[in-house]
């Protein structure tokens, strides 16, 4: 009796999962709770209603659909983010971001304030993690394998396999390879 009550709530889970990543085709690889927590504020109050990835409610998501994101990426997952796609946003897979974090693809035009300047869009490679109150600047390239310290400005490009931190922000160290799962291949 036991087993086919834990059977029915494992079917009725199995279900809710798929009708979950119904509403969040971008969200391969993330973990369903956060999926949960996110489900209610941005689909049924439509906080980002429209991003395919989850959001959470505090944080902005603008020009989403000039943003591309890898396995396991969910830009904006953290609290109090902005992330404005308007030159648009290229992340790899496994991306994290801490809060309060900014991804600012174009900047206001110096002469008229009502217009935006034309970069080339960022690009951030995979397993990148971007510490608390970061802010990456139009047209940077993040390579592969890179942490980027809490409170810095990222305004030159960051070479694969680098620890950085400061404003501006400047290389600490190289960092070791990657170690944890391949999220490019998966499944």
């Amino acid at each position: 009796m036991c087993i086919q009550i834990i059977e029915k709530l494992f079917n009725h889970f199995a279900v809710l999962f798929r009708w979950l990543y119904l509403f969040y085709p971008k969200a391969k690889g993330i973990d369903i709770a956060y999926l949960l927590y996110c489900f209610f504020p941005q689909k049924l109050l439509r906080i980002n209603g429209r991003v395919p990835w989850p959001v959470h409610y505090t944080s902005r998501v603008l020009y989403h659909k000039r943003i591309k994101v890898g396995n396991r990426c969910a830009p904006g997952m953290s609290s109090c983010c902005y992330i404005q796609g308007r030159n648009g946003i290229e992340i790899g897979h496994n991306f994290r971001l801490g809060p309060g974090v900014g991804l600012i693809s174009a900047n206001h035009n110096l002469e008229d304030y009502d217009k935006w300047t034309q970069n080339a869009p960022i690009k951030i490679g995979n397993n990148v993690w971007i510490g608390m109150n970061a802010v990456i600047l139009p047209g940077i390239h993040v390579g592969d394998n890179v942490v980027i310290a809490a409170n810095s400005v990222v305004t030159k490009d960051i070479p694969s396999n680098s620890i950085v931190a400061g404003n501006p922000c400047t290389i600490l160290k190289k960092k070791s390879p990657y170690t944890g799962k391949d999220y490019n291949k998966f499944e």
